[in-house]
């Protein structure tokens, strides 16, 4: 009777262990819904929740096709993806990221196949880098408050306001204004990157008001979205507006602002690796993503903003994001890949850090 009990305990640990092990590798298997015919490997930096109604609904198209979802941070992605390229070894049959800079960085430097299909021809200019990198959503960054901490006539609807309000109200939101940490987040820098290139007198006293008010820094935007649902935290800034809408669907508190005086628009990006194993059926999930279908699902479960659609419901910003002129979609182009050269990119992340943390106070939370 013991050693049965003890071969059971043992097995459960090593069951709880296997189980703990798979949480940590945030590896998700989606078994064929049927009799499997191949087997599909994604390298994500996108949340498994955000994506889980895709794939559920692309595996309804193809029942014979199991799926791995790998999830990492983006610069991990990156480097991981980088390394296998050089070695010439597989990493995933599909690339997804947010940080498309980085992506198109990958596909300058060869490690991309090219693809093109009815589908790839749906994709905006704007979003389509040499059939190598697509674009397959359309995200504004946002800014997001608490309305149980943030009262109806202080919330900002422009950068400019943003910064008076921090400036204006110190003491009051001192230690309570969350925004990524662009020497861990991808996301993060490609964002403020580009709003430096919008106009660098915004950028500048925007980045002043937030260092005087002891902004908090995460590398993740669901971190963020936490922080400021749970009232620890009372604006949000630069937060991806899929993930901010989402959470703002979840937590009565939370609101969402697109701001009014220009808004960013990130495209998440696809790549299919040139060293993949199944670039068949990492082609195949990319053009359901670009399908009408797969844009509908995106709209109704996912993603929520479209280029051509109104805001979603309850979202505070003008009624179309494309018609009312303020919509800037960072272009999936070469632009881009200023963004990634190295010697810019520390100039700017070193000139980021002097700015908001070396003139920050003790408190700055290097999370």
């Amino acid at each position: 009777m013991m050693k049965r009990f003890t071969a059971a305990l043992i097995a459960t640990i090593l069951a709880l262990t296997s189980q703990v092990l798979a949480a940590t590798d945030n590896h998700t298997r989606f078994p064929a819904l049927q009799t499997e015919t191949g087997k599909l490997t994604i390298y994500s930096t996108t949340d498994l929740a955000a994506m889980k109604p895709l794939i559920d609904d692309f595996q309804r198209t193809a029942p014979g096709i199991s799926i791995d979802y790998i999830e990492y941070l983006t610069n991990e992605l990156h480097a991981l993806a980088s390394e296998a390229c050089r070695k010439d070894e597989p990493l995933g049959d599909l690339l997804l990221s947010s940080s498309v800079d980085q992506l198109l960085k990958l596909a300058n430097d060869g490690c991309a196949a090219s693809h093109t299909s009815p589908e790839t021809l749906r994709v905006a200019d704007w979003a389509n880098w040499r059939d190598e990198v697509f674009g397959f959503t359309y995200e504004p960054a946002v800014f997001v408050y608490n309305t149980r901490k943030v009262p109806p006539a202080e919330v900002p609807r422009t950068h400019v306001e943003l910064a008076d309000l921090l400036r204006e109200r110190l003491d009051y939101y001192r230690g309570h204004v969350g925004t990524y940490d662009i020497r861990l987040s991808g996301i993060g820098y490609l964002l403020a990157f580009n709003d430096a290139r919008q106009t660098n007198t915004v950028f500048g006293r925007l980045l002043e008001s937030m260092a005087r008010a002891s902004a908090v820094a995460r590398c993740c935007t669901g971190e963020i979205l936490e922080e400021v649902a749970s009232g620890r935290l009372y604006i949000g800034y630069n937060m991806l507006g899929s993930y901010a809408y989402d959470a703002a669907r979840r937590h009565p508190d939370l609101r969402v602002v697109v701001p009014r005086d220009y808004t960013l628009v990130l495209s998440r990006g696809a790549l299919i690796p040139k060293s993949a194993e199944r670039s068949d059926l990492g082609a195949q999930f990319l053009d359901y993503l670009l399908s009408e279908r797969g844009q509908s699902i995106a709209r109704s479960n996912a993603f929520y903003f479209s280029e051509t659609g109104g805001l979603p419901p309850d979202v505070d910003g003008p009624q179309n994001l494309k018609e009312s002129g303020i919509a800037q979609p960072i272009r999936i182009g070469p632009g881009l890949l200023a963004v990634q050269d190295w010697a810019q990119r520390q100039r700017f992340i070193e000139d980021w850090s002097r700015s908001l943390i070396e003139l920050n106070s003790p408190e700055w939370t290097r999370e």
